[in-house]
């Protein structure tokens, strides 16, 4: 029972198998029915396959071997390939405006470079590491010759590719940082107006551009200079801040510093010229330059070495016309020389002395050659001029004495001229810079210089001046004109010089000196002239009692005849000459009216009546005393007199006119 049971489940298991089986069999024939197309596909395609692996045509073994040398090969270039990705990928950030947000851009732009010198350093070995590759292939029979030639071609066309590795990125990149340091720079620069006095302004200028933007000019610079292109930064500079000063200077009318020595006769004609000069160049050095190098050193100094800074700073002094100052201190300095030179000179080396330790900390530096070789010139020629026009004020003064005086007595203007000159050279404005001038030059022929000579040569000048008056006085022909002249020139000189710095140098002594000779010739003037004609008015032999009084009339005539014809005389003598000076003019004139109207007055009062009743008493009878008296108190007026022009000899004989109008040089001098 048990032995047929195991045969029955034997069968099931059979059967189950075979069925299975059968099963296994129709999905086979399935299959191969659905495989039966994509063999054909297959079957189309073998001939383009073998077209493609065609160029190899090496055995198994040898492809094996070069696998290793293409996947060293393959894999810097696809390094490359990366990194050429990532450049593009910076393009639109770069492209954009630096202004939005100026530290990402430079941040962005960094990435750039850095990718451009991986790229630099990398591309070259790529390209070489793949064509030793091709170089194996082609010796090692491992491909196609035609297909080796490709590969050869394409890696030729690398090698010798001008273009660049960004594709041009990086210099538009550049190209918007200059642009944006130029727009910093002009929204942060501003012409500056010349305060009303320069002397009180500080001597170094605060920096007119905010440390923000001070900062941010800096940062670009340093992407700037990473890529060399500091000379278009700095050509940027120099325009943008150049502009700038000329804009400020502009302001100031400064056409007067192209003026050429040909337009002009002395420096008298330019004097309001050189004031301007010297307030302009103060503004210009004080507010100008000086807050300019302060922002050079600002902007370069930390990206760039000091030089350079002070280079540029010099390009800008240079454009914006320091050379212009000095050159026209040049033009001053070959003008005609005269006295008022000299004070021009003076002026001119005062400003410059003034300016010295601004000059020397501005364009001390090896940038700024020409400004100092311009500036030692200058201070040269005004130091030789100066010095050589005062040293010959003496000889100049001593030739002035072959000269006519003044022929109407009056005080010869080089004595007023000079005297008040030598106030001015003494003066606490000019003493010290000549002193200064003086001992420079001095120190320059290696010669000691002391102070003393200086006043020494003020007081032989001013004892030239007391000899010329002398001479002068002896080459009149009229003794009293000579007394008149004689009375007004020193008492010119005792009135100016009283409280003036070159009466202290005198002495009170002298002063009195003059101040006697002045009495002392007012009374011998009076005396040989005026004091003359009361006695004329002789009362001896008038008798007026009975008989005596027909010769007493004949008398009166005869004297008053006399009298009248003396003074008609000296009236019309005198009417013509001058006391210079308005208080002794009155107390002249005084004198002489106290000398003729009360003994003209008495004598008329007693004896007029003798001849008042003649017929031809108004013959005899001619003045009444008020007449008298407005004829003397109109006398000794000043008139415009001839001029005494101070005439500069010079060396080689020939007399050049130094002053043709001494009475403009006194009034400026005054």
């Amino acid at each position: 029972m048990e032995g047929g049971r195991q045969g029955l489940e034997s069968l099931v298991a059979a059967r189950r198998s075979l069925r299975a089986s059968l099963d296994k069999s129709r999905a086979l024939g399935a299959a191969l029915a659905r495989a039966g197309p994509r063999l054909e596909e297959i079957q189309q395609r073998l001939p383009s396959l073998e077209a493609a692996v065609r160029p190899i045509r090496a055995e198994r073994g040898a492809l094996v071997a070069v696998g290793g040398h293409i996947d060293r090969a393959v894999g810097p270039a696809a390094a490359v390939l990366k990194v050429f990705d990532a450049v593009h990928g910076l393009e639109r950030s770069l492209l954009a405006d630096p202004l939005t947000d100026l530290p990402s851009y430079l941040a962005v732009l960094k990435r750039l470079e850095e990718a451009l010198r991986f790229l630099s350093d990398n591309c070259g070995l790529a390209v070489q590491w793949l064509d030793d590759i091709v170089d194996y292939l082609e010796d090692n029979a491992l491909a196609d010759l035609r297909f080796i030639g490709i590969l050869k071609d394409s890696l030729a066309s690398l090698k010798s590719s001008p273009s660049l590795l960004d594709g041009g990125l990086l210099a538009a990149a550049l190209d918007k940082l200059e642009s944006e340091f130029r727009r910093l720079l002009a929204e942060h620069t501003t012409p500056l107006q010349m305060p009303p006095d320069t002397g009180d302004a500080p001597t170094i200028a605060a920096s007119p551009i905010p440390v923000p933007v001070i900062n941010k000019l800096r940062s670009i610079l340093e992407r700037i200079i990473a890529n060399n292109r500091l000379d278009r930064c700095i050509s940027i500079y120099v325009d943008v801040r150049g502009s700038n000063i000329r804009a400020s200077l502009r302001g100031l009318d400064l056409d007067y510093l192209e003026i050429k020595p040909a337009e002009f006769s002395d420096v008298q004609s330019i004097e309001e010229y050189i004031d301007k000069w010297s307030r302009h160049l103060e503004f210009a050095v004080k507010h100008l330059f000086e807050a300019e190098l302060k922002v050079c050193f600002d902007v370069f100094e930390r990206a760039v070495p000091r030089e350079i800074a002070e280079s540029c700073f010099a390009e800008i002094a240079a454009q914006a016309g320091i050379l212009a100052f000095l050159q026209f201190g040049k033009t001053v300095t070959e003008t005609r020389k005269d006295p008022i030179k000299l004070l021009k000179l003076l002026d001119l080396f005062a400003t410059l002395n003034k300016l010295r330790l601004d000059f020397n900390r501005l364009f001390g530096g090896k940038a700024c050659i020409e400004i100092q070789n311009q500036t030692r010139d200058l201070i040269k020629r005004v130091i030789d001029g100066a010095c050589e026009i005062f040293w010959e004020l003496l000889h100049q003064v001593e030739l002035q004495r072959h000269m006519p005086p003044p022929s109407e007595g009056s005080v010869p203007r080089l004595v007023s001229f000079v005297t008040d000159y030598c106030n001015k050279l003494l003066s606490e404005q000019y003493q010290p810079v000549l002193n200064q001038v003086l001992m420079i030059h001095q120190s320059w022929k290696q010669q000691k210089f002391q102070e003393k000579p200086l006043t020494e040569a003020i007081l032989d000048i001013f004892k030239a001046v007391e000899a010329n008056i002398d001479t002068w006085s002896k080459n009149y022909g009229d003794i009293t004109l000579s007394h008149l002249f004689s009375m007004n020139t020193h008492w010119h000189l005792y009135k100016n010089l009283k409280a003036t710095k070159l009466g202290e140098l005198l002495g009170e002594a002298k002063l009195k000196e003059h101040e006697q000779y002045k009495d002392y010739f007012a009374a011998h003037f009076l005396r040989e002239s005026w004091g003359k004609l009361p006695p004329l008015l002789s009362r001896e032999g008038l008798i007026l009692f009975s008989g005596g009084r027909a010769k007493a009339r004949d008398l009166v005539k005869q004297r008053l005849k006399d009298f009248n014809k003396a003074f008609d005389d000296l009236y019309q003598k005198q009417s013509n000459w001058v006391i210079s000076d308005k208080d002794l003019r009155e107390k002249i004139c005084q004198w002489v009216l106290h000398t003729i109207v009360p003994s003209y007055r008495s004598y008329m009062q007693n004896y007029g009546p003798l001849v008042e009743q003649d017929a031809s008493a108004s013959k005899y009878a001619k003045y009444t005393a008020q007449s008298l008296e407005s004829m003397l108190g109109s006398l000794f007026q000043h008139k415009t007199g001839r001029t005494m022009s101070l005439n500069i000899r010079h060396s080689n004989g020939k007399v050049s006119n130094a002053m043709t109008n001494l009475a403009r040089s006194a009034s400026t001098v005054s």
